[in-house]
């Protein structure tokens, strides 16, 4: 995985329909969130499958607070987010050092200390508003080939930002990533809204090639005597248990399967049939846990329906289980839209556990007698062979 840290230069855009320079009103907006020291809001995120219009992800309503931090260039703040319902109740945090996610009814903490990280940015939830500010400023000082689109809807202002052939995430500082996933042809899409009462953003799209994510925030308050300090140990119970958090501990977990009996499972598919693990009588049966807004799951595809197609005449059977969205519409029109040839099976947390997925994707290669024979980790194209050679070994 290549990373490009993306250079600067002043770039001007045209005179809004409001009165003032489109380039003012971002420098202007810019200022605004530059002052911001905490904030406290909800924040509620859906997501879409690509080419999908309407969400498939459920509503994830949290309460979030931000603490401002320019000295932490990976993240730029601590956060916390705490449940929509009792916002005393902490659900995650970052406090610049570590993440951690804890959960009171086991009453645990799991601490992430980043030691075992294989993306080049860390995995937390990154504050909305500092995010848009280095949108933003990206937006006033690239190089890079961009377009944008300025809307005024009376009450707000729309900002829409497209960035050509580069697959952009804003993880505080600009971060182009660059893999064998990733379309050449990407545009990496966001669109913004101000409330042009307070200048401050309050919604955003970021659209990918492989997923779209739509944010919204409300009731934010900025600045109070109730945001100005965090510490984590203050937000949940000092008896709770802590543990570290160690990718490479999960995937043993995963490989121990290896040799033993795979957990029956009864999922129903896109179309809302139950199938059970013990109908599915081929001689060698595959089944990938996959994530829906997942790169690598997406690109998978292709190879998944050629090889059911390439199989057909054999004694096999290929399944994919659908670990991040619980929205069956959703799930249908992502069969439909993609003409998946195999059962397409929504997961649940049972089923999810017994599996030991924590991410995706995953191949589970199973025998006659449904022994798990092999485990396989993530998706390249030099997957391809492996899982041929795995399927072949037992046919």
């Amino acid at each position: 995985m290549r990373v490009k840290i993306i250079s600067t230069a002043l770039f001007l855009i045209a005179t809004s329909s409001y009165g003032q320079s489109s380039t003012d009103y971002l420098r202007r907006v810019s200022n605004n969130l530059d002052k911001i020291k905490s904030v406290s809001y909800f924040s509620t995120i859906t997501a879409s499958a690509p080419g999908d219009t309407l969400t498939f992800s459920e509503p994830k309503k949290v309460y979030r607070k931000i603490y401002v931090n320019p000295l932490d260039s990976l993240v730029g703040s601590k956060t916390a987010s705490y449940s929509s319902k009792d916002t005393t109740k902490i659900i995650d945090f970052y406090n610049g050092i570590v993440s951690g996610k804890v959960n009171w009814d086991k009453q645990s903490v799991l601490i992430d200390s980043f030691k075992n990280q294989r993306a080049p940015f860390r995995l937390v939830n990154y504050p909305f508003y500092t995010q848009v500010n280095e949108i933003i400023k990206y937006t006033l000082t690239t190089k890079d080939n961009i377009k944008t689109v300025f809307k005024d809807y009376g009450d707000s202002v729309l900002f829409s930002l497209k960035i050509i052939n580069k697959h952009m995430y804003f993880v505080i500082k600009p971060m182009q990533i660059e893999n064998e996933y990733i379309p050449k042809d990407e545009i990496s899409h966001y669109d913004i809204w101000f409330n042009k009462k307070d200048n401050m953003p309050y919604r955003m799209r970021s659209k990918w090639y492989h997923t779209a994510v739509f944010e919204i925030c409300a009731n934010a308050k900025f600045n109070t005597k109730e945001t100005v300090t965090f510490n984590e140990k203050n937000c949940y119970p000092a008896y709770f248990e802590i543990a570290q958090f160690i990718r490479r501990k999960l995937e043993t977990a995963k490989s121990n399967l290896i040799g033993k009996k795979a957990p029956e499972w009864i999922l129903n598919d896109h179309n809302q049939n139950k199938i059970k693990l013990s109908d599915l009588k081929s001689k060698v049966l595959l089944i990938q846990f996959t994530g829906i807004g997942c790169g690598p799951c997406h690109e998978s595809i292709p190879f998944m329906k050629q090889l059911v197609n390439d199989y057909k005449t054999k004694d096999f059977e290929f399944v994919s289980i659908e670990t991040w969205s619980n929205n069956i519409e959703g799930i249908k029109r992502y069969h439909q839209r993609n003409e998946l040839n195999f059962k397409f099976l929504k997961s649940n947390d049972e089923v999810n556990e017994s599996y030991n997925i924590s991410s995706v994707p995953v191949f589970f290669v199973l025998d006659e007698n449904r022994i798990i024979r092999n485990v396989l980790f993530g998706y390249a194209k030099s997957s391809n062979s492996h899982i041929i050679e795995s399927i072949s070994q037992l046919l």
